[in-house]
């Protein structure tokens, strides 16, 4: 599904639990002391239980005519709660969602539109990869809240000893060049899964190309376009620098632990992938180091794909203006630095990225997420997920078929598959 990955990134991201703060239900009219509840829902550690507290007493003191009601969600089966949420007369105020969950939201026009005051929220700033998929039909109904993305983690003992400086890769050149050198004797040069689609859409991106795009009103799958055929050869060439599996990706097994075994120099991964690889081998504390994907250039980083979520507002939500307050505060620079700095997110907008520069994980993420994007802005993407040619087409070309037909097949199939959203 859209949200499965920002599962994926927030799990490893995050270590911290949290309890709600009050019961699930939608909104209500007042508090009980004249003043306006606001309901809003929040997913599972999305904010540490302190962040939470601190957010909850500033909030209130600069809005005391508000009582703030955070209720926590699970990610497991939030899709069909908010859809009904969406569709009651008792919907909370506001709500986190995954962003490429926005656009099939908004399709049955259950949001309220912002694009009217986008200005408001500094949106000239925003994260591309956040507001793209926030918006729909060119209108903006999701607003960004914060982001996650892959980074390079690499062990920082070998590279040492095969006297690569990880801060002179800049290009894919190079990087492949860097690659190549460690991968010798019993060490893999980089541990990369042959499935692995959400780092193969970030070179499809670098290339031009898109995973699917609309033309004419009618989507059209693209991995048989030359950008994305130049993705494909230099995703085998990369994947062919180490022993990861041809018809398996990420998760299976999962690569952190594999990386944890200390024979692998790379992964491609959010950076709380290195506290796995840490718990479960800490030998290797201290010997683990970040950069941004690599580009085609010098001179930007490597297109990568952006989890995170949005907040939205249901058209039914009884407190309109409250809600955009709490929305204006949260996604606001101030709140924005403090959750960066407590949670290792990346903030909302990219001028913000100096508020992460302490933290050398999230501080690549940040240099990365300038290019970042999302899946294809349909309500009809989820449905392309579930089927996953492009997962079966990585796998055909990396075990020796022809790239070009496997590519116009997969293609046929997201274009068939999104056909119903023409």
């Amino acid at each position: 599904m859209k949200y499965r990955s920002l599962a994926l990134l927030s799990t490893l991201v995050l270590g911290a639990g949290l309890a709600a703060c009050s019961s699930s239900g939608g909104s209500s009219d007042g508090a009980g002391d004249g003043r306006t509840a606001l309901d809003v829902w929040l997913m599972r550690d999305s904010v540490s239980a302190g962040f939470q507290k601190e957010f909850e007493t500033g909030f209130e003191k600069a809005h005391p005519e508000i009582d703030l009601r955070i209720q926590i969600q699970e990610w497991e089966g939030i899709g069909e709660k908010v859809t009904a949420a969406l569709a009651s007369n008792d919907a909370p105020d506001v709500i986190e969602v995954g962003n490429t969950q926005v656009a099939q939201y908004a399709q049955s026009g259950g949001l309220t539109d912002f694009s009217d005051r986008v200005g408001e929220l500094g949106g000239a700033n925003w994260l591309e990869g956040l507001a793209e998929p926030g918006s729909y039909e060119g209108r903006q109904y999701g607003i960004p809240y914060y982001a996650a993305n892959r980074v390079v983690i690499h062990r920082t003992d070998l590279f040492e000893k095969a006297g690569i400086d990880p801060a002179r890769i800049r290009t894919r050149d190079q990087w492949i060049a860097a690659t190549r050198k460690l991968n010798t004797g019993g060490t893999q040069g980089i541990y990369l899964p042959g499935q692995n689609w959400y780092v193969l859409s970030g070179f499809v991106w670098d290339e031009g190309g898109d995973l699917a795009a609309k033309s004419g009103g009618e989507w059209k799958g693209g991995l048989d376009s030359p950008g994305a055929l130049r993705a494909m050869d230099f995703y085998r060439r990369l994947q062919a620098l180490g022993k990861g599996p041809k018809d398996s990706d990420e998760s299976q097994p999962p690569q952190a632990e594999v990386m944890a075994k200390g024979q692998v120099a790379q992964i491609i991964a959010v950076p709380g992938g290195a506290k796995v690889i840490e718990e479960k081998n800490p030998e290797l504390k201290g010997k683990l180091g970040f950069f941004p994907v690599p580009g085609k250039s010098a001179d930007r980083p490597g297109a990568v794909f952006t989890g995170g979520s949005d907040l939205v507002v249901p058209a039914v939500a009884a407190h309109q203006e409250e809600a955009f307050t709490l929305i204006r505060e949260l996604t606001g620079d101030t709140w924005q630095k403090k959750l960066a700095v407590a949670m290792s997110y990346v903030p909302n907008k990219t001028t913000l990225a100096a508020a992460v520069a302490d933290d050398p994980g999230t501080a690549a993420m940040a240099a990365g997420a300038v290019n970042g994007h999302a899946t294809p802005n349909t309500p009809q993407w989820a449905a392309v997920e579930a089927k996953n040619p492009i997962k079966e087409y990585m796998t055909a070309v990396l075990t020796g078929a022809d790239a070009g037909p496997a590519a116009a097949d997969a293609s046929r199939t997201i274009t068939e598959t999104l056909g119903s959203d023409s």
